[in-house]
């Protein structure tokens, strides 16, 4: 775009056929796929989820097939690499989360999601688990290896520490000092307590939790992301009591989170001047609309595959029969508006290919449970042993400087 090309190794978020004439022949063409990296987008952004997806699917159809053919390619081995090198790539940032735009994942529109939206993370963690499991063993690929093993212990660290939040610690929060310049800070990013929306300390149960949608300095995004927390529950991303919280919390909050249509893509919707201001007044994205806290139903499927694992389908099938009342009816829509998904979204597509296939796959997955296998990724113990040498660092605790010369390199 404008003489400038964003890292190798970025994946294109769709294809249009284009048909061409063939050399040499006027009166025979080809079709050909017409790649479309963010230049065309609206708004041009940058897919940053479709490489992250490409590899944690290629793992998954190894899985389900066998065919192992495919991932030993030549050119597939180095196009994981390439996606892997970009994400892994040193940059300014001080946290090992990934840092990107607006709009550079499944929500690509302006939403207040730049900086380190938690859907990126909870994929990015998958896609270095899935990478790891697929990538050749060559020399040329040890320092990789190394750089892949050593984030995965910092981003999973990160994101169970920070990024986790209950009624404990946001009463933490709440009681938080700040401007504390030390290297023993408790209140790392300088969180401001008056930051704790209200609607939150109303809504957040007694019992259970969820992963917040974004951290950077200063700044905690309360929001509840559906497609993050069910992911994190996948890969292993939260803790096994973490996991168990999160799926306490979306019970306890079904007439939010599900509704009359499963599932809120987010949860609340930003309204009038917070609407105004972080989404530009996006006609599109009005209160519980769309990204802007419309029901989604093809996260059934992830929502199924995230209960499955946990031993508690019983949620998925729950939530399977209040879909399966409206879905079929209402001609598969793309997304639902209103709190309660009330309504078929105002310019929802119908007969959506990714509505239909959420729900097929939750079918197949509730009959077939062991089937899920192929999706979900469990830590290894090498993961947990440099994660339990991380915690006994707890910001909670005082630290010195000395400890932070410290590497875990697996």
């Amino acid at each position: 775009m404008d003489c400038h090309s964003p890292g190798q190794g970025l994946m294109p978020a769709s294809f249009k056929v284009r048909t061409v004439p063939l050399d040499g022949d006027d009166s025979a063409t080809e079709e050909v796929l017409d790649p479309d990296f963010g230049e065309a987008a609206i708004g041009r952004v940058a897919p940053v989820d479709s490489g992250l997806w490409w590899i944690i699917l290629l793992r998954a159809y190894g899985k389900c097939s066998g065919d192992l053919l495919v991932q030993e390619r030549i050119d597939v081995q180095t196009g994981i690499k390439m996606i892997l090198k970009l994400c892994l790539a040193d940059g300014f940032d001080m946290f090992p989360t990934l840092l990107v735009t607006d709009g550079s994942c499944m929500i690509d529109r302006r939403m207040g999601i730049h900086g380190h939206p938690l859907e990126i993370q909870a994929l990015f963690y998958s896609a270095l688990l899935c990478a790891r499991e697929m990538l050749a063993p060559e020399d040329g690929s040890a320092d990789l290896i190394r750089a892949l093993n050593n984030r995965l212990v910092a981003l999973s660290f990160h994101i169970r520490e920070y990024y986790w939040i209950d009624l404990r610690k946001l009463n933490e929060i709440y009681r938080y000092k700040t401007e504390e310049y030390s290297y023993d800070a408790v209140n790392k990013f300088n969180i401001y307590p008056d930051q704790i929306p209200p609607w939150l300390v109303e809504w957040m149960p007694n019992k259970g939790g969820y992963l917040i949608g974004n951290l950077q300095p200063a700044h905690m995004d309360f929001r509840f992301f559906s497609l993050g927390n069910i992911w994190s529950i996948v890969n292993g991303l939260a803790t096994r009591d973490q996991s168990h919280a999160i799926l306490d919390l979306m019970e306890a909050k079904w007439a939010d989170l599900v509704a009359d249509m499963p599932l809120k893509i987010c949860y609340p919707a930003l309204e009038g001047q917070e609407w105004q201001i972080i989404t530009g007044s996006d006609p599109k994205n009005t209160p519980w609309s769309y990204h802007n806290a419309g029901s989604w139903p093809t996260l059934l499927w992830q929502f199924t595959v995230a209960c499955i694992k946990m031993n508690r389908p019983e949620i998925a099938a729950r939530a399977v029969q209040v879909a399966e009342k409206r879905l079929s009816r209402d001609k598969w829509p793309e997304y639902y508006d209103t709190k309660r998904a009330r309504f078929i979204g105002k310019q929802a597509q119908l007969f959506q290919t990714w509505s239909i296939a959420g729900y097929l796959v939750s079918k197949i997955l509730l009959a077939d449970p062991s089937a899920a296998k192929i999706l979900t990724t469990e830590e290894d113990s090498e993961l947990v042993n440099a994660f339990s040498c991380m915690i006994s660092a707890n910001p909670r605790r005082k630290r010195g400087r000395k400890n932070l010369n410290q590497t875990y390199i697996i």
